[in-house]
């Protein structure tokens, strides 16, 4: 072999590059003398191909055991209801306490109308109406229910409105754990005028419920210490008042029912 054979294979391995002078009249090798050995190539994009089926690898992988598993009947089952299910349930909760409240409401408003017809006969036995000792049932021998009305605690009317307090409590306590999911009380129909007209009544007829309640007590009591022997005025003034109380409560609980009624 020649040298400059030699020469010529050995320059590419070795970064050197051998160029004969133009014009000398030399033959250059042949191409497959002067191309690189296959082993001695270097290849850049293969690191890159390797890192990229390493991260397609990677996302080709099944997700976590516990990701990929779907919850159970059970599991679903214990979750906490949603803002639907609430609805619903306060849809039938509301549904089953209305034709209670209304019967209470009935119940109470014919025991209250009792109530103050015999508080009017008990008040002609003690107190006549605005007249005098003389003239009361009880002094001229006319008490309603007999003479033994006149003193003591009177069973009938006491009855009565134990009856009535009794009725009249259940029936408030049920228009307050009456849901209202759907806020019937707002807006401008005349549904929703009337509903927030009885709730706003309830009110009224609750406070003179508490009035009778005090004012009979004291009254039957003695708690302002007077008698009717000694104090017949005094004590007919309060029997007037509890009267009238009474009987303003009786319409205004009248009022409230009539306008769920129409």
């Amino acid at each position: 072999m020649s040298t400059l054979a030699v020469l010529a294979l050995a320059t590419p391995v070795f970064g050197f590059a051998l160029t004969p002078p133009e014009g000398a009249g030399l033959h250059a090798p042949p191409a497959s003398l002067l191309q690189m050995p296959v082993l001695m190539q270097v290849d850049d994009a293969v690191p890159e191909e390797e890192e990229a089926d390493a991260e397609a690898a990677e996302e080709a992988e099944p997700a976590d055991e516990e990701d990929s598993v779907a919850p159970s009947p059970e599991e679903t089952a214990d979750q906490a209801p949603t803002d639907m299910d609430e609805y619903a349930s306060q849809l039938r909760m509301r549904a089953d306490i209305i034709p209670v409240h209304r019967a209470f409401g009935i119940a109470t408003w014919i025991s209250m109308l009792a109530t103050v017809t015999l508080g009017m006969f008990q008040y002609y036995n003690l107190y006549g109406f605005f007249g005098s000792r003389e003239d009361s049932g009880c002094v001229s021998g006319n008490a309603i229910f007999g003479q033994d009305q006149c003193w003591g605690q009177p069973w009938v009317h006491r009855t009565s409105w134990i009856t009535t307090t009794a009725l009249y409590s259940t029936t408030f306590i049920l228009s307050f754990v009456m849901p209202d999911p759907d806020n019937l009380s707002e807006g401008d129909s005349a549904f929703a005028s009337n509903l927030r007209l009885h709730k706003t009544l309830r009110w009224v007829h609750l406070g003179g419920m508490v009035a009778q309640l005090f004012l009979g007590l004291a009254i039957s009591q003695n708690w302002f210490g007077i008698d009717r022997a000694n104090d017949f005025a005094a004590q007919q003034a309060l029997a007037t008042v509890h009267q009238v109380i009474g009987l303003g409560t009786f319409g205004v609980l009248t009022a409230a029912g009539l306008l769920m009624l129409f």
